[in-house]
């Protein structure tokens, strides 16, 4: 294999190169292949109470203004919750590595609930969000944590800050996680993914966390590999259109 493998960061994303070749990640074959209807009601509703609730100033707005106010009100909203999903991330990467961190006020709650979970399930890092890859497959992402916790097993964690709590399909994202083939290491080697006996989600919250383990063996990962054939599907599909044809008539003329 020729080209280089690595996990490329760019502004607030990230992409992945699999032998000088881009792949997908994992959450973006998932956010492709799999339709989440919930979203579209959450959408709506948090358009419908931005909308209730702000009344008298959209009022006041001219009826394009009011229709930009509310097209973007529900991506505003996802915006400002991912915005805080990735620092509590990188704070509780950080905070797994053994590292000191500064919390801002608004994320204390998040952060106690990190350190809770760390040291009443004596967790013990064994990968903290390296890059791991599918060559058979072809995709790539980022676990937050691979840990030996205090049950005696060996568990693949991601975290999560999410208003609801993890959803049930989660299990494909962590299944893929689990049957990558290698990581990364610090030196750039590709080293075997290491075998798990469990998989689980903690979710943080500024009032604690719970950790829900999940379901993602085989069958899961399974499940994942159609997800993502879904996802190519839907790339792929914008060239099985051709151009319009011309009346035989026509054409002869």
């Amino acid at each position: 294999m020729s080209g280089e493998t690595k996990r490329r960061n760019h502004g607030r994303g990230h992409s992945y190169l699999l032998d000088g070749e881009k792949i997908p990640g994992v959450t973006t074959l998932i956010g492709d292949g799999f339709p989440k209807s919930g979203l579209i009601n959450w959408a709506a509703d948090t358009v419908a109470a931005h909308a209730v609730d702000n009344w008298d100033e959209i009022a006041g707005l001219t009826p394009s203004e009011r229709l930009k106010r509310l097209a973007k009100a529900h991506t505003a909203v996802r915006d400002a919750a991912g915005v805080r999903g990735t620092r509590v991330h990188k704070l509780a990467e950080a905070l797994t590595r053994g590292e000191e961190v500064d919390v801002p006020d608004e994320l204390a709650g998040h952060v106690e609930s990190c350190v809770r979970f760390l040291d009443e399930w004596q967790a013990e890092q064994v990968l903290v969000e390296r890059p791991i890859f599918s060559r058979r497959y072809r995709y790539g992402g980022s676990p937050d944590l691979v840990a030996d916790l205090a049950d005696g097993k060996r568990w693949l964690l991601d975290w999560k800050t999410n208003a609801k709590g993890p959803y049930g399909d989660m299990a494909f994202q962590l299944s893929a996680y689990r049957f990558a083939d290698f990581y990364l290491d610090d030196e750039g080697r590709q080293i075997p993914m290491p075998e798990v006996d469990e998989v689980g989600v903690v979710w943080l919250r500024a009032d604690g966390y719970d950790l829900y383990p999940f379901e993602a063996g085989p069958e899961v990962f399974r499940q994942f590999l159609y997800i993502a054939q879904v996802a190519q599907a839907s790339k792929e599909c914008r060239d099985y259109k051709g151009d319009a044809l011309l009346p035989p008539s026509e054409v002869a003329a």
